[in-house]
């Protein structure tokens, strides 16, 4: 046969498809005579420009190694949802592609020489200075790029920062709208309002069982259980294995011995602070904008105790005056830590520091150094530390133990015994959890409903629940969904008609009320809760409320409104007065007003162009 083969391999057609593989070699390289039958589905294309899945794999893997950065030494892996991060990582990429293609579409362009400059004065990669090829991919590799990798994710991203730089730097707000917002930033109102409750309603309606039953019929086809398993586990926590009385004496006074010698005195000191949060109500620079105004007036010798007690969005600390006391280093993040103990003296109050909980600005109260504790003091904490650390070698040891025998098992019951575990059971739990803490966890559910499970009847391997405990599971019972019984829907349908029934009445009740105040009676059965002053921050009054009085006209004055909150209640509201701040700005601050106001224009300004963008491409998710 060989020999067939060598003489066949002499003829035209052999030297023929010999010098079309050549030249697809040299064209297109080995990737193409390998990609003919297995090209790999895009994560997802975008008015038709793929994102590869290789992109994707790679993102998620760069946004778990950060998030764990962020959440330290000790973070646990198995906290993070892979699924969740998959779906933020591949809709950050379909908008970099959106904003890439937009850019290009503009003429916009990125040179070579370009790229260069911005990679050698990046400080993370030079030494002493200067560029270091050595640090550069030293620091690329530790974050998953590669040089070329690193060169197209710079393009893209500095492509895309040139056109949202063009929104941020033209956008601009005039001194009149600067006057005109800090006005109404500081304009108060004379409140009053009658909150009217749900319950008392609720508990003198009723529906006939016609009714429920004719809801019932209406729905009967939808009222499904969803689908559900019962679960037997064996748990593996390596607190079981933690045992201070095992440790001796003299394990206990070396690790002491040690401690002394690597003592040293942790200074600590005592802080107070004022947070401005961000949340959905203010962005990052209202917040900042906030923080500076608050700076100012700290500046002019403004009480920080009250300031904190009036605005600081701490709840913990704003009520004592923003003291927080005594704290180490390690007690704090990063930006507060390093703005605390730059401080050298004793009321010295910093410029807002920006976290990940808003803008906070910082008085230094007071330094202390730490004292070298007596072994009396040390050797509890010790005694269990070094319990701990043996408990670990322990837990892991039996943590293989359990992945052998429970991949050899029919059942729990030999891993069970020779772990000296118990089999327990959970609740039943369907494919979007349960209450339980199996039924919270996401990998519990995915080996849960997977096919050796479910259909195999197989164990699971061990999953890592966190950092000290894992389990293994088997399904127990399947619980195919079905129709719900009358018998067992009849509560909440009866519950829920008879809450929109009360909803209705209470509804009609406080209209006729708005009704009659508004054309002039005075209804001696309200008891209003009145607040004169008011702000947009005003504590005394409920948010929600308080969002509805200074979403009011006020053209004219005592003007009453009607609201639905949030538990179902409703509340009738009486603005009485609004009162119009005469603040004059400085040119300082007026400056520094005008820069936030555009800025944060120019910031919606581009998140509108981005949403637009999203609305008119043709985006496929794979």
């Amino acid at each position: 046969m060989l020999q067939s083969i060598r003489d066949n391999s002499k003829g035209i057609i052999a030297k023929i498809i010999v010098g079309l593989i050549a030249i697809t070699f040299a064209l297109f390289g080995v990737e193409s005579l390998i990609g003919l039958g297995s090209k790999e589905k895009p994560a997802a294309e975008v008015n038709g420009e793929d994102i590869a899945r290789i992109d994707l794999m790679r993102g998620v893997d760069l946004q778990r190694r950060q998030l764990l950065m962020q959440m330290g030494p000790d973070a646990d892996p198995t906290l993070l949802d892979d699924a969740l991060l998959e779906r933020r990582v591949l809709e950050n990429l379909i908008e970099q592609a959106l904003l890439v293609q937009s850019a290009e579409r503009q003429g916009l362009f990125l040179s070579e020489e370009m790229l260069d400059q911005y990679i050698v004065s990046t400080p993370d990669f030079q030494v002493n200075g200067r560029f270091d090829r050595n640090q550069f991919e030293l620091v690329l590799r530790n974050a998953g790029f590669t040089p070329l990798m690193y060169r197209e994710l710079l393009r893209k991203e500095t492509l895309t920062d040139q056109e949202r730089a063009a929104y941020l730097l033209s956008s601009f707000t005039t001194q009149d709208e600067v006057e005109r917002i800090v006005r109404l930033d500081q304009q108060t109102r004379d409140v009053a309002w009658v909150r009217i409750p749900l319950l008392d309603v609720l508990n003198d309606t009723q529906v006939a069982e016609s009714e429920i039953q004719a809801l019932y019929d209406q729905r009967a086809s939808s009222l499904q259980t969803p689908e559900q398993v019962v679960l037997e586990y064996v748990l593996l926590d390596r607190n079981d294995f933690v045992d201070p009385s095992l440790v001796s004496d003299d394990e206990v006074r070396g690790i002491y011995e040690q401690m002394l010698r690597d003592f040293v005195s942790e200074e600590e000191r005592s802080v107070s602070h004022i947070l401005i949060e961000v949340d959905g109500q203010r962005d990052a620079l209202a917040a900042l904008a906030k923080a500076q105004e608050l700076y100012l007036e700290l500046q002019e010798g403004a009480d920080f105790a009250e300031l904190a007690r009036s605005y600081s969005d701490d709840p913990g600390s704003a009520s004592q005056g923003g003291v927080l006391g005594y704290l180490g280093r390690e007690a704090l993040v990063d930006a507060f830590a390093d703005a605390l103990f730059q401080m050298e003296q004793e009321g010295d109050i910093s410029e807002p520091v920006q976290t990940e909980f808003g803008y906070h600005l910082i008085r230094l109260d007071g330094v202390r150094k730490g004292e070298r504790p007596s072994f009396e003091e040390a050797a509890y904490d010790l005694r269990l530390e070094i319990a701990e650390r043996e408990a670990e070698m322990r837990y892991v040891e039996q943590m293989e133990r359990l992945a052998d025998l429970s991949f050899s098992s029919a059942d729990l019951i030999v891993p069970a015994e020779e772990l000296d575990l118990v089999i327990e059971r959970s609740e039943p739990i369907s494919r979007d959890g349960g209450s339980d803490f199996l039924g919270r966890n996401s990998r519990v559910l995915e080996a849960a409903f997977s096919q050796d499970l479910l259909r195999d009847r197989l164990n699971s391997l061990p999953i890592e629940l966190d950092r000290e405990r894992a389990v293994v599971v088997r399904v127990r019972e399947h619980l195919p969904s079905r129709q719900i019984t009358f018998d067992e829907a009849r509560d909440e349908l009866e519950l829920e008609l008879i809450t929109a029934r009360a909803t209705e009445k209470l509804e009609q009740q406080v209209s006729e009320w708005l009704s009659a105040l508004q054309a002039g009676e005075t209804l001696d059965h309200l008891q209003w809760s009145e607040v004169a002053g008011a702000d947009r921050a005003d504590s005394r009054v409920p948010s929600e409320i308080r969002q509805r009085f200074f979403g009011l006209s006020a053209d004219s004055t005592p003007r009453y409104d009607l609201m639905a909150l949030r538990d179902g209640s409703f509340a009738l509201l009486r603005l009485d007065a609004v009162e119009h701040a005469q603040t004059a700005l400085s040119d300082e601050e007026m400056a520094l007003m005008m820069s936030l106001l555009g800025a944060t224009l120019g910031q919606q300004e581009y998140q509108n162009r981005v949403d637009s963008l999203r609305s008119q491409a043709t985006i496929k998710r794979n």
